[in-house]
């Protein structure tokens, strides 16, 4: 589960500005984190398929801003998938 101070030290180390809350970034590095949170849920819980179809949600969510990001801001892009280790 995300905590709060984990929530807040996650905006601050991917906003753009101070007061950066909303920004495509932030909202990448916030999905990632709760979809490896998640992972290891499915580990212990396989039969789980309510929580597995909102992990998709947030997949597919997180692929959007990553192809939104990818046709605006390709570099912006590298640096993002480079911190968040999403490509091998």
């Amino acid at each position: 589960m995300l905590s709060v101070e984990q929530k807040a030290q996650i905006v601050k180390d991917y906003q753009r500005t101070e007061g950066d809350t909303g920004s495509s970034e932030v909202q990448i590095a916030l999905l990632t984190f709760r979809i490896n949170d998640l992972t290891g849920h499915f580990k212990a819980n396989p039969k789980d398929h309510h929580s597995r179809r909102g992990l998709l949600k947030m997949v597919s969510a997180r692929r959007r801003l990553l192809a939104y990001i990818r046709r605006t801001k390709p570099d912006t892009y590298r640096e993002l998938i480079g911190r968040l280790g999403l490509r091998k």
